[in-house]
């Protein structure tokens, strides 16, 4: 029997605890064997606090966590035992795809393994910002002014914004998290 990507639904906020549960009874339980891999997709988002900019985590899907786990046998049966371990887990509403659960295409799997290590090279704001936008600047040397977004540059990080200083536009590069939706 194959290992396949399954996806849990769990309660809202405790995603990393029942990921925490599964690998801490995997061993007690002798589930190695069934369980090959838990994921809870979270990327790092940049944002400013009190004039500091800190990075956090954020779920890319909050309620669900990844199993790479074999759960169905050659004829599409569900095994029991990896299945009631899952499901006596805390926290764990149930399997996502109905009975038995549709195992999720693992070229989705690694779509979202790719998206969570883009993450870890470049800093991705909390907010998302558009062309045309007005942004309020609170860091640096324009902090307070208002501009509106020209360019966005999501490889570097950068935002192009025009402000008004003197009352003469002035085009300024400045990184994601010095500005703030205006």
């Amino acid at each position: 029997m194959r290992s396949q990507w399954f996806i849990i639904h769990t309660l809202a906020g405790q995603e990393q605890k029942v990921k925490e549960s599964i690998e801490k009874r995997l061993k007690a339980e002798e589930m190695g064997d069934y369980i090959k891999e838990v994921l809870v997709p979270m990327e790092k988002v940049v944002e400013v606090r009190n004039q500091k900019k800190t990075v956090s985590s954020r779920k890319l899907w909050p309620g669900y966590v990844f199993v790479d786990m074999v759960l169905l046998d050659e004829n599409k049966q569900i095994v029991e035992k990896p299945w009631y371990f899952i499901q006596d887990t805390p926290g764990v509403i149930g399997f996502v795809g109905g009975e038995p659960p549709a195992p999720t295409p693992s070229e989705e799997v690694e779509a979202i393994k790719k998206q969570i290590s883009a993450s870890e090279e470049y800093e991705k704001p909390k907010v998302s910002f558009e062309v045309g936008e007005t942004v309020k600047i609170n860091n640096g040397p324009f902090l307070n002014f208002s501009g509106l977004i020209e360019e966005i540059e999501p490889e570097r990080g950068k935002l192009k914004v025009t402000v008004n200083i003197f009352g003469r536009n002035t085009p300024v590069e400045l990184e994601y998290w010095q500005v703030e939706k205006g």
